[in-house]
């Protein structure tokens, strides 16, 4: 009887404490994503971008003495025709492995770094975050150009580029004009062969790029529940 009792309460802890793991990981993910940014009396920073620049110290300099290859560059229509929108994740162009498609051995072996890729004819483009190895759960291949049926869905505009668009001043360092989450390393796409041509900074060796370009912040406001319309007769 003992016995029995004891394998009984040896369940109920472990669902008691399934319910409360539960619990908590559903609450998490009922957050909003954001971008921690720390207060510090110096001003204020993002955590992560002390990694950022750890990881890339000689890569700046070593992008600045990188020559152009005219023959390869990526525009920056090319760079937003990869995505469903501008801020999404972007599609993966080339055909993929499904054994491989997570760990060390994949994706980041051509996309930590970057370099010149003989079997596509171009260079590959440095992930902002290689430690996210589980590359998959956000890039999708890209398996068709076209849609089964047509909708009404309008593709958002990206931020135009050019000077004086994105400048709070006329000769000042034009502001960020996108969010910051999962693009805290701006060299990723604005240095480098890979980097669109439109974008691609002049100095990568300056790698505190928040030392000058600040990010057009738009303050998120909290929206009622969404209830759609219907036309139902009642």
């Amino acid at each position: 009887m003992r016995k029995r009792l004891g394998i009984i309460s040896f369940f109920v802890i472990i669902f008691i404490a399934f319910i409360v793991i539960w619990n908590y990981s559903y609450q998490q993910g009922l957050e909003e994503a954001y971008t921690p940014i720390i207060e510090t009396p110096t001003g204020k920073y993002i955590p992560s971008e002390s990694g950022v620049f750890r990881r890339f110290d000689d890569a700046g300099l070593g992008y600045a003495n990188i020559p152009v290859d005219e023959n390869h560059q990526r525009t920056l229509k090319d760079y937003y025709d990869n995505r469903a929108y501008p801020g999404a994740p972007p599609s993966i162009p080339h055909p993929v492995k499904k054994e491989r498609s997570l760990g060390g051995n994949t994706c980041i072996q051509c996309h930590q770094n970057g370099g010149f890729v003989e079997k596509f004819n171009a260079y590959a483009p440095v992930t902002p975050h290689p430690e996210m190895v589980n590359c998959r759960q956000c890039h999708v291949t890209k398996n068709t150009n076209t849609t089964f049926k047509e909708f009404a869905f309008a593709k958002a505009q990206p931020p135009k580029v050019g000077e004086g668009i994105n400048n709070a001043l006329s000769g000042s360092p034009p502001m960020i004009p996108h969010q910051l989450q999962m693009r805290e390393n701006c060299i990723s796409c604005h240095a480098g062969p890979s980097a669109p041509k439109e974008i691609r900074v002049t100095h990568p060796e300056r790698i505190n790029c928040r030392q000058c370009h600040l990010p057009s912040v738009i303050e998120q406001v909290d929206h009622n529940v969404f209830s759609r319309q219907t036309n139902y007769d009642e």
